[in-house]
C-alpha cells in the first residue's frame, strides 16, 4: 500500500500558538540533559509541526525501545476484535506444552490481562532470571517463576510480562507480530516498512526492539486519538482503546523508581494500562532514552519524540510547561492574531527546517585543511572503560578527508569522518547506520563523535597521535551489556 502524506496544516490554523512549539525546541536544545532527535505534533489529525536533527531524517527508521510495547498493544487488540485472544484466559491456556512445568497456583491463575497491564504479581523485572531458567523459551522461564503477590494486585515494569503478551499473539497467528500487523495495521495507516529484534529467531520481542520512524509513531498516536477509527475504517476495538488507555494498576513505588526518586517522577505515578503508561496530561507510550508518542485526547493532539536523554522526566516537564499552554482551545487565529500568527507559523517553520546536532569538538571553526593521522590506537591504559568492546581505532586520510575504523569482536566498522558536518553512512549493505564528525584540536587530537542514527546512541572517541591511544565514551550507554560489540546495533532488515 502506498504510503499516504499525513494531512497538512499550521499551527495556527488548528489552534495552536506557534511560539509555544518554538519554546519547547528551544528549551530541549538548550537543555544539557535533552538531545532530541525528531519531533512531530498533530493537532485535530494535522501535522502542524515537526523536524528532525540532522543527521536524523524522516525516512530513517529509529529503535523505540519499550515504545515498541504500544505497537505490541495494537496486536493484542486486534487479535481480541478478531475473537483470537481472551483477556480472562489464563496465560497458561495458551502454552499447553508447558502446563505439566508449571505447578505454582499464581503462576496458574496469571491471565491475560495480567501480563497486558504488567501486573502479573512479580514485584521485579524478571527478565534476566527467565532467560536464565530457560535460554531457548522465555515465556517458560518466566512461568517458572512463582509471583510474589497475586496477579493483578501489584505492578512491576516487567519485561517478560509484554514479551508473554507477544508471544500469545504469534502463537494464534501463526507468524510474527510485523506479519500480523502489516495487512491490519501498518498498510491502513500507511506506515512504511519497520524491523523488529527477535528471540529466538523467528518471534519479534514486543517489548522492545522495534524499529519505526517518528511518523509511525504520529500514526498509531492519532489512531489511539481516534478510539481505534482511521479514515472511517474501524482498525482497533473501542473497548481495547477504552480500556488499554485507562489505568488497569496503580503504580505505587517503588516501582518502576526507587522511593526517594518518586517526587521527580510524577509522570510515573499515574497508572498503568495495556501497554500504555498514564500521565499527568493524556497518555503515553514511551521508551528508553526519550521516545515518546504522547497522546492527549483533551487538546485533541499527539506528540511523537524520538531522541537521546537519561531525564526522560524533564522531557515531559518541558512539554507540559510549553506546549500544553500553545494548545488553544477552538481552532484558527483570531482577526486581530491573525498576522502576527502567521508571522510565528513561518518563524517556527524555518526554525525547524535548519534543525541539527551540535559538532563535536574539533570539527567546527577549524581550516578545512586538516592533517588526519595515518594511525591506529589502542585503548588508553589497556581497556576502554565505557566500551570494553572497543579493541582499536584506526584513523586514515582518505581523498580531502578521513576515515574512521572501529575494531571489537564483532568485527570492523567503517565510516567516512565529516569535518564540520555530518557523514552519513548510507551504503545499503551497511550494518550499523551511523553518522559522523570529527577534526583536530589544537592539541593534534582526532575528536569523532559517532551517532548510531538507527538507534538514540552516541559515541565520542578520541585518539591522541602522541601516545597512540584512545578514549571512548558513550553518551548514553546502550541497554545491551557493557561488552556487547558495536555489531549488535544493527539495523532489523526493513519489512513492508
Amino acid at each position: 500500500m502506498p504510503h499516504l502524506q499525513l494531512p497538512i496544516s499550521t499551527p495556527s490554523h488548528e489552534g495552536v500558538d506557534a511560539s509555544g512549539v518554538l519554546s519547547f525546541v528551544d528549551a530541549l536544545e538548550s537543555s544539557p540533559t535533552q538531545d532530541p532527535h525528531s519531533l512531530m505534533i498533530l493537532r485535530n489529525g494535522a501535522v502542524i509541526a515537526q523536524g528532525w536533527w540532522a543527521p536524523y531524517a524522516p525516512e530513517r527508521r529509529h529503535l523505540l525501545y519499550s515504545l515498541s510495547k504500544s505497537f505490541t498493544s495494537a496486536a493484542a487488540g486486534i487479535a481480541l476484535g478478531e475473537g483470537l485472544l481472551d483477556l480472562d484466559a489464563p496465560v497458561i491456556s495458551y502454552f499447553p506444552e508447558f502446563d505439566r512445568d508449571i505447578t505454582d497456583a499464581r503462576s496458574r491463575r496469571m491471565l491475560v490481562r495480567h501480563v497486558a497491564s504488567m501486573s502479573s504479581g512479580h514485584t521485579y523485572d524478571t527478565i534476566d532470571k527467565a532467560i536464565a531458567l530457560d535460554q531457548s523459551e522465555p515465556v517458560r522461564g518466566f512461568l517458572l517463576l512463582p509471583p510474589e503477590e497475586e496477579p493483578g494486585t501489584v505492578f512491576a515494569y516487567n519485561q517478560p510480562a509484554t514479551y508473554t503478551l507477544a508471544a500469545i499473539v504469534q502463537k494464534l497467528t501463526g507468524g510474527t507480530l510485523i506479519d500480523y500487523l502489516r495487512p491490519r495495521l501498518f498498510d491502513p495507516l500507511g506506515i512504511g516498512p519497520v524491523g523488529w529484534q527477535q528471540f529466538p529467531p523467528g518471534r519479534d520481542i514486543g517489548f522492545s526492539g522495534l524499529y519505526a520512524t517518528t511518523d509511525a509513531i504520529a500514526r498509531l498516536g492519532q489512531l489511539n486519538l481516534q478510539r481505534g477509527l482511521w479514515q472511517g475504517e474501524r482498525i482497533l476495538p473501542s473497548e481495547w482503546v477504552e480500556q488499554a488507555t485507562v489505568a488497569q494498576v496503580a503504580t505505587t513505588v517503588p516501582f518502576p523508581v526507587e522511593e526517594e526518586e518518586a517526587p521527580n517522577t510524577p509522570d510515573w505515578q499515574q497508572g498503568y494500562g495495556f501497554q500504555f503508561w498514564m500521565a499527568r496530561h493524556g497518555y503515553r507510550g514511551d521508551g528508553a532514552f526519550g521516545q515518546f508518542m504522547l497522546v492527549l485526547p483533551e487538546q485533541n493532539a499527539v506528540v511523537a519524540i524520538t531522541s537521546q536523554t537519561e531525564n526522560m522526566q524533564e522531557t515531559l516537564d518541558l512539554a507540559w510547561e510549553h506546549l500544553l499552554p500553545a494548545f488553544r482551545s477552538g481552532g484558527g487565529a483570531t482577526p486581530t492574531t491573525a498576522t502576527s500568527a502567521s508571522a510565528d507559523d513561518d518563524r517556527l517553520a524555518a526554525r525547524l527546517a535548519g534543525l541539527g546536532l551540535p559538532l563535536p569538538t574539533g570539527a567546527a571553526g577549524a581550516s578545512d585543511d586538516v592533517d588526519w593521522p595515518d594511525a591506529t590506537f589502542a585503548p588508553a591504559g589497556g581497556r576502554c572503560a565505557q566500551q570494553p568492546s572497543l579493541a582499536s581505532v584506526r584513523i586514515r586520510p582518505e581523498g580531502a578527508g578521513a576515515m574512521v575504523e572501529l575494531g571489537d569482536a564483532g568485527g570492523t566498522l567503517t565510516a567516512p569522518i565529516g569535518h564540520a558536518k555530518w557523514a552519513v553512512t548510507d551504503r545499503s549493505d551497511d550494518p550499523v547506520p551511523m553518522a559522523v564528525c570529527g577534526g583536530v584540536d589544537q592539541r593534534g587530537v582526532v575528536q569523532v563523535d559517532i551517532a548510531f542514527i538507527e538507534s538514540p546512541h552516541r559515541m565520542h572517541v578520541a585518539c591522541d597521535p602522541a601516545t597512540s591511544t584512545f578514549e571512548a565514551r558513550w553518551v548514553t550507554q546502550p541497554l545491551q551489556a557493557e561488552n556487547t560489540p558495536l555489531t549488535d546495533l544493527a539495523t532489523p532488515p526493513p519489512i513492508g
